[in-house]
């Protein structure tokens, strides 16, 4: 076991479940925070979720600035980077996500050659498997996104490139690199401050979408994903490995259709929307153009792999749930 793990963004959805299931199993656990004056309110929440913050410190680092890394990963053993630029809605200016992320996977991984850190577990995401060509298929860890696609998203392009960065550099520096990728995640946010990956269930439940388009998903709960991320730290056969987090492919419907089933009394869309409708609707409407290409397409996910490491994922129902419970809990709807 590794006695301190760097977790980077450690306020975001991911990073702070990250922290929370390390300290759960008895790591120490330093997170990089944008702003120090964070730290307090970031301590109290993880602390009104039942854990022991004893063990957990913080260190003020930001992604592009390169000369803060190395005092925030000085004594760790590993760094769980998860921090990365993930916009709602795409940019028209694609470097406004690329530099930031292909800049912040560098820095630190420059930082942690530098201090002898040889082990790393690095969240990327299954935009950098899936593509932007849409094909009804399997997609298992030997896909991988093509960077020259002219149809990938910014974002998509941004994962792509940051992660075959990581790769090369961890490949020449004798660093173990594991890369893992979540689908859309779901599962309990843990304050008010719910970034983007709950945008779908704050739409639905504020009924935002009347009409439902004909896009589908593969749905993770945000606690299998952190979870995923330590099994791969404690696991010497997942360096190397590109370790897809998902379970289970949902039409918007369907995922409309959970909550209405819990809600039943809440006005939650349940129709769909047709075809020609929401590639109309795309070209005014921001959210739905980044995924028109995904429109009446079913991309499954392997998760294999994961499994194999004993890893045991929530139902893409229950991770609807809980993310909408906590949704609810906090007033965002």
């Amino acid at each position: 076991m590794s006695s301190q793990v760097l977790v980077t963004g450690a306020s975001g959805f991911i990073g702070a479940h990250c922290a929370l299931d390390l300290l759960a199993h008895g790591y120490t656990v330093r997170g990089t925070l944008r702003s120090i004056a964070r730290a307090d309110h970031i301590r109290k929440m993880l602390q009104s979720h039942g854990t022991d913050t004893q063990r957990l410190s913080f260190a003020e680092a930001t992604l592009t600035d390169p000369s803060c890394w190395p005092e925030a990963i000085a004594g760790c053993d590993a760094i769980f980077y998860v921090a990365s630029p993930v916009p709602t809605v795409q940019p028209k200016d694609p470097g406004e996500v690329i530099g930031p992320a292909r800049a912040g996977t560098m820095n630190v991984l420059k930082a942690a050659a530098e201090a002898g850190v040889t082990r790393v577990v690095l969240t990327s995401s299954v935009a950098s498997i899936l593509g932007g060509v849409s094909e009804s298929r399997l997609y298992t860890a030997a896909d991988w996104s093509d960077p020259s696609d002219p149809h990938l998203t910014p974002y998509s392009l941004s994962k792509t490139l940051a992660e075959k960065d990581a790769w090369q550099f961890c490949d020449e520096h004798g660093i173990k690199l594991t890369t893992i990728h979540p689908s859309l995640v779901l599962g309990p946010a843990l304050e008010a401050d719910y970034g983007s990956s709950l945008e779908a269930l704050v739409k639905l439940l504020k009924f935002e979408v009347p009409l439902l388009p004909r896009f589908g998903f593969e749905v993770v709960d945000v606690c299998d994903v952190a979870s995923l991320h330590r099994l791969a730290l404690e696991q010497e056969a997942s360096v190397g490995q590109r370790l897809i987090a998902s379970n289970g492919f949902l039409w918007f419907r369907e995922i409309a259709a959970v909550l209405k089933e819990q809600y039943p009394g809440r006005r939650i869309p349940q129709r769909e929307m047709p075809n020609w409708l929401t590639k109309l609707a795309s070209l005014l409407v921001p959210e739905i153009a980044s995924f028109i290409a995904d429109l009446d397409v079913v991309k499954n996910l392997d998760n294999r792999p994961a499994r194999d490491m004993g890893w045991e994922p929530r139902s893409a129902d229950d991770a609807i749930r809980a993310g909408a419970e906590s949704l609810l809990r906090f007033g965002v709807v």
